[in-house]
């Protein structure tokens, strides 16, 4: 069986996206930390690696896809104590938030949505079976320590030596390390922090270990493939594969894949600088279909660059697709061709899309191919077959839902109202009343709505 190529970061290389099961692929995303709205940059991740999983599903494959939550944190408690209030209300709210947005940008649900306080047996589970290994080490104050230099791959995801990792090292006050390269996978509690029992005494999880036992428990100890944003890379995910490799015995993940940054009018985004934008903004202004199509408009690894202009002409673009297949629907209903050209050209257009898709997710190209396809509808759809128009529309639906889009499709159905109105008024112009079809034509404008008379009768077009 022919498999798509990704890239993985580990290697630093293409290759051929073969699962442990054929057919069946298990796939791990670092979701959000639930403290606030996430921002366009968080959105990227979760849009691109949900096309993946679409993909692989359209290929006729299983996929078991995880995305956790991290709902215990230092921004999470520093958050509920600004507020006054406790770290579950805060994760809790911010949690939901995030849902909603997610299905703002379409996105299918993932298998499961593991959450860090779900799963405290299994972190410490692991933190033992590393200790008792030597990997990890408890202190009297109750932290407990991934020996980092006791891992003799620790760098291979990053790809940086430990000699370059040991500059950028320190102890910060009230840490007890053996090394300034050690993390830690069990923080000892603090007054007014929330806490659980451990053999180490009262305290939480270290923010890396979360993901190595919820991925674990989901998903198995080796898993198919992990995903995240580039800035994940180091500490997050060089962490993860080390100490579950080390608690483990065995390899992690298979394959790496990460998205590059998102920029702002081609500056990196941040606070300080007043470009921080969050998905929740942004839709308030274009919608959210607009956000999903821009995120997917350039190569996953690329840095994508955000501006309003840009994200109004992905709006545009949509809208070009959207009265692309409205025309579909109005040509199939009025058919009178007999050509079979068009279903040619279709099919065409979706090998591109394919092609593209098994190029390392090059949803760019994929964009490219239904536009493709657009344009020969538009060319050739008068003078086809219901047959072949009906086929088209299909292969349009297919390649479209694929990226998540055009879901908003049906939404805004012509009132029965407005069809009424169009009829009286061909009925007029058909009698030749015409200041009756200029009266109703009017009315129909101040509905919002336009007739416009083509061969095959008349078309309403939402203005």
């Amino acid at each position: 069986m022919q498999h798509m190529k990704i890239f993985n970061t580990m290697t630093r290389q293409k290759e051929e996206f073969i699962p442990m099961k054929e057919g069946e692929y298990r796939i791990y995303v670092c979701g959000p930390t639930v403290y606030n709205y996430i921002h366009m940059g968080n959105a990227r991740p979760v849009c691109v690696f949900d096309t993946l999983r679409r993909y692989l599903e359209y290929r006729g494959n299983r996929v078991l896809y995880v995305s956790n939550i991290t709902d215990i944190h230092d921004k999470i408690i520093k958050k509920a104590n600004e507020e006054g209030t406790t770290y579950d209300v805060i994760a809790h709210r911010y949690e939901e938030e995030y849902f909603k947005d997610c299905r703002g940008l379409n996105v299918e649900p993932a298998t499961a949505y593991p959450r860090a306080t779900e799963h405290i047996d299994e972190i410490q589970s692991i933190i033992s079976d590393l200790i008792a290994k030597g990997f990890a080490y408890p202190t009297s104050n109750g932290d407990v320590y991934f020996r980092t230099r006791k891992d003799p791959h620790y760098g291979q995801l990053s790809h940086q030596p430990l000699e370059d990792l040991e500059s950028g090292a320190r102890i910060a006050v009230g840490e007890i390390k053996e090394d300034p390269l050690d993390f830690a996978v069990w923080k000892g509690s603090k007054p007014g922090e929330p806490a659980w029992d451990s053999p180490w005494g009262p305290g939480r999880p270290g923010w890396h270990i979360e993901c190595s036992a919820m991925a674990r428990r989901h998903l198995g100890k080796t898993i198919d493939l992990h995903c995240g944003g580039v800035d994940l890379v180091f500490p997050h995910h060089e962490n993860e594969i080390a100490q579950s490799e080390c608690a483990n015995g065995c390899t992690f993940a298979r394959y790496w894949m990460h998205n590059g940054f998102l920029n702002i009018d081609n500056r990196k985004m941040s606070k300080s600088l007043n470009n921080f934008f969050t998905v929740r903004d942004v839709a308030a202004e274009v919608g959210y279909e607009p956000i999903r199509f821009f995120l997917l408009s350039g190569h996953y690894r690329s840095p994508l660059n955000y501006t309003k202009e840009i994200v109004e002409s992905c709006k545009a673009s949509l809208e070009r697709l959207y009265t692309c297949r409205d025309n579909l629907d109005f040509a199939i209903a009025h058919a009178s061709g007999s050509g079979d050209a068009l279903l040619e050209k279709a099919n065409a257009a979706r090998d591109k899309f394919i092609a593209a898709m098994d190029d390392d997710l090059n949803t760019a190209d994929a964009i490219a191919a239904l536009f493709e396809l657009a344009r020969e509808i538009n060319t050739l759809s008068a003078e086809s077959s219901k047959e072949t128009l009906t086929a088209v529309a299909g292969i349009f639906d297919e390649l479209a839902g694929v990226l998540g889009l055009l879901y908003n499709r049906g939404k805004d159905e012509i009132p029965q109202q407005v069809k009424d109105l169009a009829e009286q008024r061909a009925a007029a112009r058909k009698a030749k009343d015409w200041a009756k079809a200029d009266a109703i034509r009017d009315q129909l404008a101040e509905m919002g709505y336009v007739v416009e008379d083509t061969p095959s009768g008349p078309k309403i077009v939402k203005k």
